[in-house]
């Protein structure tokens, strides 16, 4: 770990490169380095090919990001978060530039990141909770210079609060109107779901009785909930299977028809392939 200053004409860094602990590395989404930057006009950085992720936040000033071919003009309260495995840059407009970053990692990463994006995340973003952004970014530096002996736990407690306040940033939306009308919608399609779980549910069927268009519900569905339709329905009836399991002598065969699936092999299948087991197994271990 290595605490330093790098000043030249038109860049100052206040920054932590930090080595992860095996346990760690295998184990949690671990920091690779952290700070503070204070640039100058003209001051560029780029980038590609890093096994790492980068959120920063814009403290003060103007500044340009380059990422997968756009461009994004950056300001005070505005967010960035990219994957470095694609080349990316950033260069300040302004004589006085002030970032404050993180860069971190897990093989889990690039699942969350998709997921992210599959949510709607912006590369770039503004933000009224930059004083929550900001606070999170100084404990994880805390943390890191500090002595603690479950210092990587804490670290990665940070990362969990970080990515969750980042994923939050998904279901805002331009029109605060518009965006409650949609989870008002949405919810009323969860709750039919949950109480029509045992019947014939598909999304033409779902499409009719809420007058949507069946793409654009289920692109509204996974946008609120992060889980597909067709997904959630399965956590539903899966979720009730196993109640029925561990909580009555009912056979698999009834229990497949009393969740609403016309084959049992089908269900055994699909059981095993969200538990990891049959459900005559799940039953045996319960």
């Amino acid at each position: 770990m290595k605490n330093s200053m790098y000043p030249n004409e038109i860049e100052k860094s206040n920054r932590i490169l930090y080595t992860p602990a095996p346990f760690a590395k295998s184990n949690l989404i671990y920091l690779q380095e952290t700070g503070e930057l204070k640039a100058g006009k003209n001051y560029i950085s780029k980038r590609k090919n890093l096994r790492s992720f980068l959120f920063f936040i814009v403290i003060n000033g103007k500044g340009k990001v380059k990422y997968k071919n756009q461009d994004y003009i950056v300001k005070p309260g505005h967010c960035v978060f990219l994957n470095c495995l694609n080349e990316y840059s950033y260069e300040s407009l302004d004589d006085l530039w002030e970032l404050k970053w993180v860069h971190f990692y897990s093989d889990n990463m690039i699942g969350i990141y998709e997921e992210f994006i599959q949510r709607g995340g912006k590369i770039s973003f503004y933000t009224e909770a930059f004083i929550e952004y900001s606070k999170l970014i100084d404990d994880i530096y805390t943390i890191a210079v500090s002595d603690i002996n479950i210092r990587e736990m804490k670290l990665y407690e940070k990362f969990v609060s970080l990515l969750s306040l980042i994923m939050d940033e998904c279901n805002k939306s331009e029109s605060e109107e518009s965006n409650k009308s949609i989870t008002k919608d949405m919810a009323s399609v969860k709750k039919y779901i949950d109480d029509h779980y045992s019947e014939n549910i598909s999304l033409d069927i779902l499409a009719g009785i809420f007058f949507i268009n069946k793409f654009y519900l289920t692109r509204l569905f996974k946008k609120q909930y992060g889980v597909s339709i067709i997904n959630y329905l399965i956590q539903v009836r899966i979720t009730r299977a196993k109640q029925l399991l561990r909580f009555t002598d009912m056979s698999i065969e009834n229990i497949s028809s009393e969740i609403g699936f016309n084959d049992n092999n089908y269900f055994s299948r699909t059981f095993k392939n969200v538990e990891g087991i049959s459900p005559r197994e799940f039953r045996s271990r319960w």
